[in-house]
């Protein structure tokens, strides 16, 4: 999902029935001192309200706007204060990719052979105010998302590629003098939202639990700033934001557990403190000051050493696979790597072991040869790309013959990467270092997780401006299926021009319509193979360095309850109902 930011593999998975709504049940753990313990179990579990659960973030969102966000902390996150019409159930691994209705009162009607999707908001849920929520205010909430990209241009943008009405005419709520909307989603009455998609979408019960579909209602709505003051519909509200600083959430008093079956409200007060020294956050969380690291990208270099060799520490972790692939982004738009040679030159020359280890060693990550992780159905292990090793020393042999193919020579690139991670900051060095020995100097430029995607990497003009050739990049999926993970980072109708995540500008036809084909397909396993099958065609194109399947190593705050490492949030904490242990 997302941009996202798990060494033992995730044991046996407990029943559906371990939910957190059933979480005293059998199979929840009463101990935090168990290594690996949130991702079979439900650790810590309570319903005991009241306290403060503190979160903390070394950087800040780009936005809180659910439908303005890209990042899988912020959609885990937002669900506080956001419903969207259907979301996952908290569970451990990937019983936690089971979707359930959460706005909606079931999961979406399916009919003319899956273009036409209908869902039911559930009865009595209101805003923060009183207000009741509608239809309509779901069909305006995925108009001002997929449609005013220039105001909100974080999100994905599948809504705009798929409703059926959109061939360019529709330019949002904020430009729509008519004021009614797109044709393509009705709400013939205030309880019901109807969408009318290009063609069959088989996985769209999954694409409705983006933050997109969380309803905003049009008159409070602010555009851009509408991320200082989101309309709560979730079981929190926003009391004070102070932006950089610090974001805190309090009871909403209008929230019903009558008609929201999922969210417990269980702490008073939920306190988010922004721009806070990974390191610090290491050590608050270990004292019990902090007891959630908001972005779920594990514990500093510094502090997983000293958890790896203290037995009574390293209890406290859980190391997860989520969804997760750690790759160099090759722009396929800018010299000389607009040349497949170029970049097949540079599929062989990156040292994986070297960056393998600036990420922090095998247990943030087996070193990978795909696009697809290896806990997505669909994956299959395969590398067109092998790297032979002497000892410690890359065989540049095949690097440095596609090289010669490409016959760019000597030449000077920039890689871009997030100041705020020193992981990618120490792998980025990695690969300058690499691509050096084949007679490719590259200098890294890096900037904040906050303006990454809205202003840098995310821009293709930027890029093409700041010769910038690779980008480094975490992906998780959108949604636990091949489709999505694959569709925003390789589809060309994703590419946009602020808050792009097809980083490489991949615009492949024979890519686009497999994926087009794979989803209006109805058998899961034909879809699957299709998703193999793309994998295979961008590994042909060498659009994406595959470097590691990112493992997350998290320290699990004894203080705190309900925790469940997640596959739906890239291993993440769930954090529908996290609260304080008494």
């Amino acid at each position: 999902m997302r941009r996202s930011v798990p060494v033992a593999a995730v044991a046996a998975l407990t029943s559906a029935g371990l939910l957190l709504a059933g979480c005293s049940g059998k199979g929840s753990s009463d101990s935090s001192a168990e290594a690996n313990a949130a991702t079979t179990s439900v650790v810590n579990a309570s319903d005991a309200k009241g306290g403060t659960v503190t979160y903390a973030m070394s950087d800040a969102p780009e936005s809180f706007d659910p439908g303005n966000t890209y990042y899988a902390f912020v959609y885990n996150f937002s669900r506080l204060y956001a419903r969207p019409l259907t979301t996952f159930k908290p569970g451990p691994g990937t019983k936690g990719e089971e979707l359930a209705p959460d706005l909606a009162e079931s999961m979406g009607k399916p009919s003319d052979g899956g273009k036409t999707w209908t869902y039911k908001i559930r009865k009595g849920v209101k805003y923060e105010d009183g207000t009741t929520v509608t239809s309509q205010d779901v069909k305006y909430a995925v108009e001002r998302s997929n449609f005013a990209r220039d105001i909100l241009s974080l999100g994905p943008n599948y809504f705009q590629q798929f409703l059926q009405d959109n061939d360019g005419g529709y330019k949002g709520p904020y430009k729509d003098k008519s004021k009614d909307g797109l044709k393509s989603i009705e709400t013939p009455d205030p309880q019901t939202i109807v969408f009318h998609l290009k063609q069959p979408f088989a996985e769209f019960d999954y694409l409705v639990s983006a933050p997109q579909t969380a309803p905003v209602p049009q008159a409070k709505d602010k555009g851009a700033d509408y991320t200082k003051s989101v309309v709560s519909t979730g079981s929190y509200k926003f009391e004070n934001y102070q932006e950089g600083k610090q974001l805190t959430l309090v009871r909403n008093p209008n929230w019903s557990a009558r008609t929201d079956p999922l969210r417990k409200q269980l702490p008073d007060k939920i306190v988010l403190n922004l721009k806070v020294a990974q390191s610090t956050i290491d050590k608050d969380l270990q004292s019990g000051n902090t007891l959630v690291d908001m972005a779920g990208r594990g514990v500093d270099g510094q502090t997983q050493a000293q958890l790896l060799t203290d037995p009574k520490l390293k209890a406290s972790t859980d190391n997860a696979l989520g969804q997760r692939l750690v790759y160099t982004a090759l722009n396929t738009k800018v010299a000389p790597f607009d040349n497949v040679e170029c970049r097949k030159a540079v599929e062989y020359a990156i040292d994986k072991k070297a960056v393998q280890t600036a990420l922090g060693g095998p247990i943030r990550g087996e070193i990978a040869s795909t696009v697809l992780p290896t806990d997505i159905a669909g994956y299959q292990k395969y590398d067109l790309y092998p790297q032979k090793y002497s000892g410690d020393n890359l065989d540049l042999t095949e690097a440095k013959k596609h090289w010669a193919k490409c016959g760019a020579g000597n030449v000077s690139t920039t890689i871009l990467a997030r100041n705020d991670r020193q992981d990618e900051v120490d792998a980025a060095t990695s690969v300058i270092g690499s691509l050096k020995k084949i007679g490719i100097n590259a200098k890294i430029q890096s900037y904040p997780t906050s303006k990454y995607f809205s202003d840098y990497a995310g821009v293709p003009a930027f890029n093409k401006s700041n010769n910038v050739g690779l980008i480094m990049m975490q992906w998780g999926a959108d949604f636990p299926t091949g489709y999505g993970y694959l569709q925003q980072i390789l589809n060309g109708k994703a590419i946009s021009q602020s808050g792009n995540s097809n980083l490489s500008e991949l615009d492949d036809p024979e890519i686009n319509n497999l994926l087009n084909s794979a989803i209006a397909n109805t058998d899961k396993g034909a879809r699957e193979k299709a998703y193999a099958d793309i994998d295979k065609k961008a590994m042909e194109q060498a659009a994406i360095v595959p470097l590691t399947y990112f493992k997350v190593l998290m320290y699990r705050s004894p203080k705190a309850t309900n925790l469940v490492s997640t596959s739906a949030f890239s291993g993440e904490y769930d954090y529908l109902n996290i609260g304080v242990k008494k």
